[in-house]
Protein backbone atom coordinates (compact mmCIF):
# COMPACT_ATOMS: atom_id res chain seq x y z
CA UNK A 1 0.00 0.00 0.00
CA UNK A 2 1.44 3.50 -1.39
CA UNK A 3 1.82 6.01 1.51
CA UNK A 4 0.35 9.23 1.09
CA UNK A 5 2.62 12.31 0.02
CA UNK A 6 3.87 14.27 2.25
CA UNK A 7 2.68 17.74 2.53
CA UNK A 8 4.88 20.77 1.39
CA UNK A 9 5.01 23.93 3.27
CA UNK A 10 6.04 27.23 2.08
CA UNK A 11 8.42 28.98 4.45
CA UNK A 12 9.11 32.84 3.87
CA UNK A 13 12.35 32.90 4.80
CA UNK A 14 13.04 36.65 4.39
CA UNK A 15 9.51 37.78 6.48
CA UNK A 16 10.62 38.15 10.24
CA UNK A 17 12.61 40.50 11.79
CA UNK A 18 15.16 38.23 12.02
CA UNK A 19 15.28 36.16 8.71
CA UNK A 20 16.44 34.22 7.75
CA UNK A 21 18.17 32.61 10.41
CA UNK A 22 14.86 32.49 12.85
CA UNK A 23 12.28 31.09 9.97
CA UNK A 24 15.57 28.57 8.98
CA UNK A 25 16.07 26.97 12.55
CA UNK A 26 12.65 26.85 13.31
CA UNK A 27 12.20 25.02 9.73
CA UNK A 28 14.81 22.36 10.88
CA UNK A 29 13.20 22.06 14.30
CA UNK A 30 9.66 21.33 12.58
CA UNK A 31 11.32 18.53 10.25
CA UNK A 32 13.26 16.99 12.98
CA UNK A 33 10.24 17.18 15.83
CA UNK A 34 8.25 15.75 12.52
CA UNK A 35 11.03 13.34 11.14
CA UNK A 36 10.93 14.50 8.35
CA UNK A 37 7.24 14.15 7.70
CA UNK A 38 6.53 17.09 5.73
CA UNK A 39 8.58 18.99 2.68
CA UNK A 40 9.80 22.38 3.59
CA UNK A 41 10.20 24.56 0.55
CA UNK A 42 12.38 27.63 1.76
CA UNK A 43 11.77 31.15 -0.71
CA UNK A 44 14.06 34.04 -0.42
CA UNK A 45 17.06 35.52 -1.64
CA UNK A 46 18.97 31.76 -2.22
CA UNK A 47 22.14 32.59 -1.40
CA UNK A 48 21.73 34.15 1.78
CA UNK A 49 19.48 31.06 2.58
CA UNK A 50 22.11 28.50 1.73
CA UNK A 51 24.90 30.49 3.35
CA UNK A 52 23.05 29.62 7.12
CA UNK A 53 21.98 26.09 5.92
CA UNK A 54 26.05 25.23 5.33
CA UNK A 55 26.86 27.39 8.52
CA UNK A 56 24.12 24.87 10.10
CA UNK A 57 25.73 21.97 8.82
CA UNK A 58 22.55 20.61 7.60
CA UNK A 59 22.26 17.09 4.82
CA UNK A 60 19.58 15.28 4.08
CA UNK A 61 16.44 16.86 5.00
CA UNK A 62 13.63 17.46 2.95
CA UNK A 63 13.66 20.84 1.63
CA UNK A 64 14.19 23.01 -1.05
CA UNK A 65 15.20 26.69 -1.57
CA UNK A 66 13.37 28.60 -4.38
CA UNK A 67 15.12 32.29 -5.20
CA UNK A 68 13.23 35.86 -4.61
CA UNK A 69 15.36 38.41 -4.74
CA UNK A 70 12.92 41.26 -3.61
CA UNK A 71 11.75 41.25 0.39
CA UNK A 72 8.51 43.20 1.54
CA UNK A 73 9.66 44.98 4.74
CA UNK A 74 7.33 45.83 7.86
CA UNK A 75 8.02 49.27 6.78
CA UNK A 76 5.90 48.93 2.79
CA UNK A 77 2.75 49.24 1.90
CA UNK A 78 0.86 46.24 1.93
CA UNK A 79 -1.24 46.45 -0.96
CA UNK A 80 1.55 48.66 -2.74
CA UNK A 81 4.05 46.23 -2.09
CA UNK A 82 2.55 43.63 -3.64
CA UNK A 83 2.36 45.46 -6.71
CA UNK A 84 5.95 47.03 -6.43
CA UNK A 85 7.82 43.82 -5.29
CA UNK A 86 6.34 41.21 -7.46
CA UNK A 87 9.64 38.82 -6.95
CA UNK A 88 9.15 39.44 -3.40
CA UNK A 89 9.54 36.16 -1.13
CA UNK A 90 5.80 36.78 -0.30
CA UNK A 91 4.57 37.08 -3.62
CA UNK A 92 6.90 33.70 -4.81
CA UNK A 93 6.12 31.91 -2.14
CA UNK A 94 1.97 32.37 -2.26
CA UNK A 95 1.86 32.33 -5.76
CA UNK A 96 3.18 28.20 -5.52
CA UNK A 97 0.42 27.94 -2.79
CA UNK A 98 -2.16 29.34 -5.42
CA UNK A 99 -0.56 27.08 -8.34
CA UNK A 100 -1.06 23.88 -6.37
CA UNK A 101 3.07 23.48 -6.31
CA UNK A 102 2.90 23.46 -1.97
CA UNK A 103 -0.25 22.78 0.25
CA UNK A 104 0.76 25.46 2.95
CA UNK A 105 2.40 28.83 3.45
CA UNK A 106 3.53 30.50 6.92
CA UNK A 107 5.48 33.82 7.01
CA UNK A 108 6.51 36.19 10.27
CA UNK A 109 6.80 39.46 7.78
CA UNK A 110 4.44 42.09 7.13
CA UNK A 111 0.80 41.17 8.47
CA UNK A 112 -0.65 43.53 6.29
CA UNK A 113 1.01 42.30 3.19
CA UNK A 114 0.71 38.13 4.11
CA UNK A 115 -3.22 38.88 4.53
CA UNK A 116 -3.59 41.01 1.36
CA UNK A 117 -1.42 38.03 -0.84
CA UNK A 118 -3.33 35.78 0.99
CA UNK A 119 -7.05 37.53 -0.43
CA UNK A 120 -5.65 38.72 -3.74
CA UNK A 121 -3.62 35.45 -4.24
CA UNK A 122 -5.47 32.61 -3.31
CA UNK A 123 -8.53 34.06 -3.57
CA UNK A 124 -11.70 34.00 -0.95
CA UNK A 125 -13.86 30.50 -0.23
CA UNK A 126 -17.16 31.04 -1.53
CA UNK A 127 -19.78 33.17 0.48
CA UNK A 128 -16.48 34.91 2.67
CA UNK A 129 -16.99 38.67 1.73
CA UNK A 130 -13.88 39.68 3.77
CA UNK A 131 -11.01 36.82 5.56
CA UNK A 132 -10.34 37.37 9.18
CA UNK A 133 -7.63 36.48 11.43
CA UNK A 134 -8.07 36.07 15.10
CA UNK A 135 -5.51 35.76 18.36
CA UNK A 136 -5.53 32.99 21.07
CA UNK A 137 -6.42 34.40 24.52
CA UNK A 138 -6.10 32.11 27.56
CA UNK A 139 -9.31 31.85 30.01
CA UNK A 140 -10.30 30.03 33.50
CA UNK A 141 -11.56 27.34 30.96
CA UNK A 142 -8.77 27.28 28.37
CA UNK A 143 -8.12 28.94 25.06
CA UNK A 144 -10.44 30.92 23.56
CA UNK A 145 -10.43 32.22 19.65
CA UNK A 146 -11.10 36.14 19.01
CA UNK A 147 -11.77 37.26 15.61
CA UNK A 148 -11.30 39.87 14.49
CA UNK A 149 -7.81 40.79 15.72
CA UNK A 150 -7.44 43.52 13.63
CA UNK A 151 -7.93 42.65 10.05
CA UNK A 152 -11.37 44.44 9.35
CA UNK A 153 -11.66 47.90 11.33
CA UNK A 154 -14.97 48.57 9.87
CA UNK A 155 -17.27 46.14 9.56
CA UNK A 156 -20.67 45.24 8.76
CA UNK A 157 -23.02 42.68 10.47
CA UNK A 158 -23.05 40.44 7.79
CA UNK A 159 -18.83 40.49 8.50
CA UNK A 160 -19.21 39.57 12.15
CA UNK A 161 -21.61 36.61 11.18
CA UNK A 162 -18.90 35.40 8.80
CA UNK A 163 -16.50 34.79 11.63
CA UNK A 164 -18.48 33.40 13.78
CA UNK A 165 -19.43 30.76 11.47
CA UNK A 166 -15.34 30.58 10.37
CA UNK A 167 -14.70 30.72 13.77
CA UNK A 168 -16.93 28.55 15.03
CA UNK A 169 -15.71 25.66 12.30
CA UNK A 170 -12.13 26.15 12.96
CA UNK A 171 -12.11 25.63 16.88
CA UNK A 172 -14.36 23.09 16.45
CA UNK A 173 -12.22 20.92 13.89
CA UNK A 174 -8.39 22.09 14.86
CA UNK A 175 -9.18 22.83 18.93
CA UNK A 176 -11.52 20.20 18.81
CA UNK A 177 -14.32 21.60 20.80
CA UNK A 178 -17.22 19.06 20.30
CA UNK A 179 -19.88 21.76 20.29
CA UNK A 180 -18.22 25.20 20.91
CA UNK A 181 -19.85 28.15 22.32
CA UNK A 182 -20.10 31.75 20.24
CA UNK A 183 -20.51 35.10 22.02
CA UNK A 184 -20.70 38.83 20.86
CA UNK A 185 -18.73 41.20 22.60
CA UNK A 186 -20.32 44.07 23.71
CA UNK A 187 -21.12 46.83 26.38
CA UNK A 188 -23.81 44.99 27.83
CA UNK A 189 -25.43 41.32 28.16
CA UNK A 190 -28.76 42.83 26.87
CA UNK A 191 -29.93 41.76 23.41
CA UNK A 192 -30.82 45.57 22.20
CA UNK A 193 -27.02 46.65 24.09
CA UNK A 194 -24.64 48.43 21.58
CA UNK A 195 -24.42 49.45 18.14
CA UNK A 196 -26.80 48.84 15.16
CA UNK A 197 -24.25 46.69 13.98
CA UNK A 198 -23.92 44.84 16.50
CA UNK A 199 -27.85 44.72 17.47
CA UNK A 200 -28.31 43.40 14.01
CA UNK A 201 -25.14 40.89 14.35
CA UNK A 202 -27.05 39.48 17.59
CA UNK A 203 -30.42 38.80 15.62
CA UNK A 204 -28.06 36.73 13.03
CA UNK A 205 -26.18 34.81 15.52
CA UNK A 206 -29.43 34.05 17.23
CA UNK A 207 -31.70 32.49 13.97
CA UNK A 208 -28.52 30.40 13.06
CA UNK A 209 -27.50 27.00 13.70
CA UNK A 210 -24.42 28.00 15.41
CA UNK A 211 -23.90 27.62 19.05
CA UNK A 212 -24.93 30.94 19.94
CA UNK A 213 -24.78 31.89 23.48
CA UNK A 214 -25.77 35.89 23.07
CA UNK A 215 -23.69 38.67 24.70
CA UNK A 216 -20.56 38.97 26.72
CA UNK A 217 -18.69 41.84 27.95
CA UNK A 218 -14.92 42.48 28.89
CA UNK A 219 -15.33 41.19 32.62
CA UNK A 220 -16.03 37.83 30.81
CA UNK A 221 -13.70 36.92 28.44
CA UNK A 222 -10.67 35.19 31.00
CA UNK A 223 -13.62 33.57 32.76
CA UNK A 224 -13.89 31.59 29.26
CA UNK A 225 -17.93 32.26 29.08
CA UNK A 226 -17.54 31.52 25.09
CA UNK A 227 -15.05 29.20 22.91
CA UNK A 228 -15.42 31.88 19.97
CA UNK A 229 -15.54 35.48 20.74
CA UNK A 230 -16.64 37.99 17.91
CA UNK A 231 -16.10 41.65 17.43
CA UNK A 232 -14.72 43.85 14.64
CA UNK A 233 -11.29 44.38 14.00
CA UNK A 234 -10.65 47.82 15.79
CA UNK A 235 -12.05 46.21 19.31
CA UNK A 236 -9.78 43.49 19.00
CA UNK A 237 -6.81 44.60 17.88
CA UNK A 238 -7.12 46.87 21.37
CA UNK A 239 -7.50 43.96 23.59
CA UNK A 240 -5.14 41.68 21.39
CA UNK A 241 -2.11 44.92 22.05
CA UNK A 242 -3.05 45.20 25.47
CA UNK A 243 -3.00 40.99 26.25
CA UNK A 244 0.39 41.34 24.39
CA UNK A 245 1.50 44.00 27.19
CA UNK A 246 0.39 41.69 30.36
CA UNK A 247 2.62 39.46 30.76
CA UNK A 248 5.86 41.74 30.95
CA UNK A 249 3.86 43.93 32.88
CA UNK A 250 4.17 41.67 35.37
CA UNK A 251 7.29 41.36 35.24
CA UNK A 252 8.29 44.61 35.90
CA UNK A 253 5.91 44.27 39.13
CA UNK A 254 7.32 41.69 40.47
CA UNK A 255 11.01 42.93 40.03
CA UNK A 256 10.52 45.95 41.80
CA UNK A 257 8.67 44.44 44.06
CA UNK A 258 11.90 41.92 44.52
CA UNK A 259 13.97 45.23 44.70
CA UNK A 260 11.93 46.36 48.27
CA UNK A 261 14.12 43.44 50.15
CA UNK A 262 15.98 39.89 50.79
CA UNK A 263 12.71 38.19 51.78
CA UNK A 264 10.78 39.44 48.69
CA UNK A 265 13.37 39.05 46.74
CA UNK A 266 13.73 35.23 47.89
CA UNK A 267 9.91 35.06 47.54
CA UNK A 268 9.64 36.11 43.64
CA UNK A 269 12.98 33.79 42.85
CA UNK A 270 10.29 31.07 44.46
CA UNK A 271 7.44 32.07 42.21
CA UNK A 272 9.26 32.30 39.37
CA UNK A 273 8.87 28.87 37.50
CA UNK A 274 4.98 28.22 39.28
CA UNK A 275 4.43 32.17 37.41
CA UNK A 276 6.45 31.05 34.14
CA UNK A 277 4.19 28.07 33.98
CA UNK A 278 0.64 29.94 34.64
CA UNK A 279 1.55 32.51 32.14
CA UNK A 280 2.40 29.97 29.16
CA UNK A 281 -1.03 30.05 27.66
CA UNK A 282 0.09 34.11 26.80
CA UNK A 283 3.10 33.23 25.37
CA UNK A 284 2.67 33.68 21.19
CA UNK A 285 5.64 31.49 20.70
CA UNK A 286 3.62 28.61 22.02
CA UNK A 287 0.46 29.36 19.32
CA UNK A 288 2.87 30.50 16.46
CA UNK A 289 0.64 31.64 14.32
CA UNK A 290 -2.83 31.94 13.76
CA UNK A 291 -4.31 31.40 10.11
CA UNK A 292 -6.22 33.86 7.40
CA UNK A 293 -9.76 32.18 7.59
CA UNK A 294 -11.45 32.12 4.46
CA UNK A 295 -9.26 32.04 1.66
CA UNK A 296 -8.38 28.90 -0.48
CA UNK A 297 -5.62 27.76 0.81
CA UNK A 298 -3.74 27.78 4.22
CA UNK A 299 -1.93 30.71 5.00
CA UNK A 300 -0.42 31.17 8.41
CA UNK A 301 0.63 34.90 10.03
CA UNK A 302 3.34 35.14 12.73
CA UNK A 303 4.69 37.48 14.92
CA UNK A 304 7.07 39.78 13.63
CA UNK A 305 9.95 38.80 16.21
CA UNK A 306 8.85 35.23 16.10
CA UNK A 307 11.42 32.87 17.28
CA UNK A 308 12.69 29.78 16.09
CA UNK A 309 10.23 27.83 18.50
CA UNK A 310 7.16 29.95 17.16
CA UNK A 311 8.66 29.68 13.69
CA UNK A 312 8.52 26.03 14.32
CA UNK A 313 4.77 25.98 15.89
CA UNK A 314 3.31 28.05 12.88
CA UNK A 315 4.66 25.08 10.40
CA UNK A 316 2.82 22.37 12.60
CA UNK A 317 -0.06 24.99 12.80
CA UNK A 318 -0.32 25.21 8.77
CA UNK A 319 0.64 20.71 8.43
CA UNK A 320 -2.58 20.60 11.33
CA UNK A 321 -5.09 22.74 9.00
CA UNK A 322 -4.09 21.73 5.70
CA UNK A 323 -4.75 18.38 6.93
CA UNK A 324 -8.21 19.32 8.20
CA UNK A 325 -9.80 20.52 4.52
CA UNK A 326 -11.38 23.44 7.01
CA UNK A 327 -12.01 25.49 3.91
CA UNK A 328 -14.26 23.21 2.47
CA UNK A 329 -15.78 23.05 6.09
CA UNK A 330 -16.09 26.79 5.93
CA UNK A 331 -17.88 26.63 2.86
CA UNK A 332 -20.24 24.08 3.65
CA UNK A 333 -21.24 25.82 7.15
CA UNK A 334 -21.92 29.27 5.53
CA UNK A 335 -24.31 27.60 2.29
CA UNK A 336 -26.00 25.38 5.34
CA UNK A 337 -26.79 27.77 8.06
CA UNK A 338 -28.14 30.99 6.19
CA UNK A 339 -29.28 33.63 9.54
CA UNK A 340 -32.81 34.36 9.05
CA UNK A 341 -33.94 38.23 8.41
CA UNK A 342 -35.38 39.80 11.24
CA UNK A 343 -39.21 40.90 9.82
CA UNK A 344 -38.62 44.08 7.75
CA UNK A 345 -34.76 43.18 7.59
CA UNK A 346 -32.61 42.46 4.77
CA UNK A 347 -29.32 41.11 5.16
CA UNK A 348 -26.91 41.30 2.48
CA UNK A 349 -25.50 38.29 1.49
CA UNK A 350 -21.52 38.16 0.72
CA UNK A 351 -20.21 38.78 -2.90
Amino acid sequence: MESEPKLRIVVDAMGGDFAPAHEISGTLQALQETNGGFEAILVGKEEEIREHLRKQGVGGQSYSVVNASEVITMEDSPTAALKQKKDSSLAVGMRLHQEGKADAFVSAGNTGAVLSASTLILGRVKGVGRPTIGAFFPSEQGVFLLLDAGTNVDCRAQHLYEFAVMGSVYVKEIMKYEHPTVALLNVGEEKKKGTEIVQETYRMLETSALNFIGNVEGRDLLAGKANVVVCDGFVGNVLLKFGESVPSFLKSRLKRYAKTGFLRRLLVGLMRNPLRASLKDMDYEEYGGVPVLGVNGVSIIGHGSSSPKAIKNMILKALEVAKSRINRKIEEALAQSPPVPSPGQVIATAQ
